[in-house]
């Protein structure tokens, strides 16, 4: 995390000279006027706040303001342009005892900051007025944020939020094991997706609907015959993701049979797009206890199967959610999350 400390005089200056030590975790400038005293390494001098604030809006993931909060609130109102990527602001007092994150507390990252810095510093108080922090209720964009989600229709969140503070049901439709394990269940219900509607949360990477949507990553398995070209599986690959309004980022990783460790073409698919490659083991793959579709690597190799297995070994919920397509009678792939 990328943090700017910003103070405004002499006092201000000593404070963040006082709070830099608590921040070693992490890349920190500090903002001050000329002619002050500091003992840091270095100062980035600025004469007047407007002309700071419009860049650190961009360059910083979190701005810690040693000032009064009315002036961070004027002077940032018009830098605001939505919460799913505005930066975390913090107001702090110059006796780094009372910490208030004003604004983007969750996808921003400023509660949990502002829960650090409490933390570390000397009788330090955190002032969270989060709703969902305060009566420890499920906080779906974080739950996301921590596990790497990408979030859609995020206007929808507020509504969700609201239904959970005040103990009303929302459905979630999502697959068994990933809806058990989330851990605060209250009022949650488990439906399936012919069931939406606007007061539902959908966690799944390939359903399209207009609710608030979490994507988890896939993980893909892939079979192949032997010596396929890269161009037939790039094919295969692209024409899956279309099929399922996947992109590149969606994916994860791509797993196979370990007989397929030395396939030249799979091993070139994984490295043109970034991708992770894992292999897996007869023992692996037979030890699960999923019913799979049919598969050749039955009679060849006395195999459940490459492609669904594979995806479902290395996935995180062990979820299949796409069985395996088949493509030009040489390439199949499956899906998991």
């Amino acid at each position: 995390m990328k943090i700017a400390i910003v103070t405004i005089n002499q006092p201000s200056l000593n404070s963040a000279c006082n709070l830099v030590p608590y921040l070693q975790d992490y890349e920190v400038d500090v903002y001050g006027k000329k002619d002050l005293k500091h003992n840091l390494k270095e100062l980035k001098i600025y004469n007047k706040l407007d002309d700071i604030l419009t860049p650190a809006w961009k360059s910083y993931n979190a701005i810690i303001c040693i000032l009064a909060m009315g002036a961070v609130v004027r002077k940032i109102a018009p830098l605001l342009e939505d919460k799913s990527t505005d930066p975390a602001v913090i107001v702090i007092n110059l006796a780094l005892d009372k910490v208030v994150p004003l604004l983007s507390g969750h996808l921003g990252g400023a509660n949990r900051l502002a829960d650090i810095l409490a933390s570390n510093l000397p009788n330090c108080i955190n002032f969270i007025s989060t709703a969902t922090d305060q009566t420890k209720t499920l906080a779906f964009e974080m739950l996301a944020k921590d596990r790497g989600w990408h979030i859609e229709n995020l206007k929808a969140l507020a509504k969700i939020s609201n239904r959970l503070l005040n103990k009303q049901n929302v459905k979630v439709a999502t697959y068994p094991r990933v809806f058990d394990s989330i851990s605060k269940k209250d009022n949650l219900e488990l439906v399936g997706f012919d069931s939406l509607d606007l007061d539902t949360v959908v966690i799944s990477p390939i359903v399209q609907s207009e609710c608030l949507t979490f994507r988890p990553k896939v993980y893909l398995g892939m079979g192949c015959n032997r010596d396929t070209p890269l161009f037939e599986l790039e094919e295969a690959f692209k024409l899956f993701l279309d099929k399922y309004n996947l992109k590149v980022e969606d994916i994860k990783s791509i797993s196979s049979f370990e007989a397929k460790k030395d396939e030249l073409g799979l091993l070139e698919l994984a490295q043109k797009y970034n991708l992770v490659i894992e292999f897996y083991n007869k023992k692996d793959i037979n030890s699960l206890e999923n019913s799979f579709s049919q598969s050749a690597s039955t009679k060849f190799f006395g195999l459940k199967g490459v492609a669904e297995p594979s995806s479902v070994l290395a996935s995180e919920y062990k979820e299949l959610i796409i069985k395996k397509e088949v493509y030009f009678k040489s390439v199949t792939i499956a899906g998991a999350i």
